[in-house]
């Protein structure tokens, strides 16, 4: 696929992709299809300046060759998710030449680009028929996939049972394994078990050899240093640096807060919580079960918790053990097929990367939204709305839709609206798994401090580390069921053990 190309470009059939000048623009407020924003806008007296335009991207330029792992670093906002839409063809450039020897195949954050109500199985065939491979090439390939991926029986499910970290190992899977001649993996790591994580990176290493070009988006530096042949650093938009990948990322570093440098992992203190004998939350011999091929699977069986006020709680276990579902019965997304739930107070939950927002409305008018759907007054929210911007650090970006955000914005943002509205109960289920660590540093102090107002915090999380610091109590879930429930040094060390 050949969109625009030079000279400099078409001749050497080393180059696989060649960017020259690149600018992709938008004017403010000026999205057609943008028709609730106005509406709010208007109620509101707001006025815009259509005529003002915003440069996601500007003046990029660069050539990726053949062999090369292309990492993509940078702080949330900074374009990259943009460049990523350019290179495959779902954004078209308002400025440059773009060069691409190849066939494109992409994977956006969680398998985004899954149709929802479809299956597992189904969702294969539609994605690769979309990446224009034949249906008989799909089906020599369809075995590989579904043992690669691990979600067993699931393959034949909707997948909104999916969990997030489902959607991911399906969606890296598929990317993977239909020969793609340029691979774009834009946050598509950042969900999942170490286990899976590391079958990944030795996939990536195989699909070199075979690949013209991998491109990968992502936040763990530790990853880009170990996987990555060469980096490139956005900022602004702009390219800020480009080269190996130790001396980009040594200067990277170098630029973020706190005493001049990132840390390499969340500098926390353990969690004072003053506990009380209040349940929160009480779930008695609760069971969520789905059929498959005419058996009844249970996701959740007979779960009994008791959740007290001032508690934060760690859930733990591997992809598809049940943790995404308890939040959803928990949030009453998922009605109980059995048992009884009980929940004291007003629940708000952060079901990943800003599950929940209207793509079509700006981050602003999510902000209100979100508010109103949470049933807080407008004045509270309009009184909050500053600390909520600035807790998110997304600045101007704000007033863009949500459709231009990369996984990590919306993450920052749904964050943020949701931390800084104190809520009673506040569920979170991998949603600071994206994001660069100075955030995710500044989210998990921000936990601690909600322990001051809210009545309790739940937390899915992968980061074992973030839960022997930040939670009072961690809760182990194997195949539905609760395996280990206790102090969080004891239920993550028997985690640990197990994996071995």
């Amino acid at each position: 696929m050949i969109k625009n190309y030079s000279k400099e470009f078409k001749n050497t059939d080393q180059v696989v992709l060649g960017i020259d000048k690149l600018g992709v623009a938008y004017k403010e407020g000026n999205n057609k299809d943008d028709y609730k924003s106005h509406a709010i806008d208007f109620f509101k007296g707001k006025k815009t300046d259509k005529d003002k335009k915003i440069w996601p991207l500007k003046d990029i330029s660069f050539t990726g060759y053949k062999g090369e792992v292309i990492g993509i670093i940078g702080k949330n906002g900074s374009g990259k998710t943009t460049l990523c839409k350019v290179i495959s063809d779902i954004i078209l450039p308002d400025e440059g030449e773009v060069f691409v020897n190849g066939k494109v195949s992409a994977l956006f954050s969680l398998g985004m680009g899954f149709n929802k109500e479809l299956t597992g199985r189904e969702n294969v065939y539609l994605n690769g028929m979309m990446l224009g491979i034949t249906k008989k090439t799909i089906e020599q390939h369809f075995d590989v996939i579904h043992e690669f991926s691990g979600i067993g029986s699931f393959i034949d499910q909707p997948m909104k049972k999916y969990s997030s970290g489902m959607r991911a190992r399906l969606g890296f899977s598929v990317a993977a394994h239909l020969e793609p001649e340029i691979l774009i993996l834009d946050e598509a790591l950042n969900t999942g078990d170490k286990d899976f994580s590391a079958k990944a990176e030795k996939k990536i290493k195989e699909l070199v050899q075979k690949a013209k070009l991998v491109i990968v988006v992502t936040h763990s530096l530790k990853f880009a240093e170990k996987n990555c042949t060469r980096l490139i650093w956005l900022e602004k938009g702009q390219i800020r640096k480009t080269g190996n990948p130790l001396e980009i990322i040594t200067e990277y570093k170098d630029t973020m807060p706190k005493k001049g440098k990132i840390k390499k992992k969340l500098d926390l203190k353990k969690t004072e919580s003053k506990l009380k004998d209040t349940p929160v939350v009480e779930m008695n011999n609760v069971s969520v079960n789905y059929r498959i091929n005419k058996e009844a699977f249970y996701a959740l069986k007979n779960i009994n918790i008791k959740i007290n006020e001032g508690e934060v709680v760690g859930i733990i276990g591997h992809n598809g053990a049940g943790k995404s579902t308890l939040c959803k019965v928990l949030t009453k997304i998922i009605k109980p097929d059995d048992g009884d739930l009980y929940c004291k107070g007003e629940t708000t939950a952060l079901l990943g990367y800003g599950t929940g927002f209207n793509a079509q409305l700006t981050g602003k008018d999510n902000i209100y939204l979100n508010g109103m759907l949470l049933g807080i007054p407008l004045q509270i929210v309009e009184s909050n709305y500053q600390s909520i911007v600035d807790f998110s650090e997304l600045g101007g970006a704000i007033e863009k839709s949500i459709k231009e955000y990369s996984s990590g914005m919306k993450a920052r943002l749904g964050f943020s609206i949701a931390a800084v509205l104190k809520p009673d109960i506040f569920i979170i289920d991998e949603a600071l798994s994206t994001g660069d660590i100075a955030f995710r540093q500044k989210a998990s102090e921000k936990i601690q401090e909600m322990m001051e107002s809210a009545k309790a915090v739940i937390i899915v999380t992968h980061s074992m580390s973030f839960v022997e610091k930040v939670c009072t109590r961690a809760i182990w879930f194997d195949q539905g069921t609760v395996r280990l429930d206790g102090k969080p040094e004891e239920v993550v060390l028997a985690y640990k053990e197990n994996k071995k």
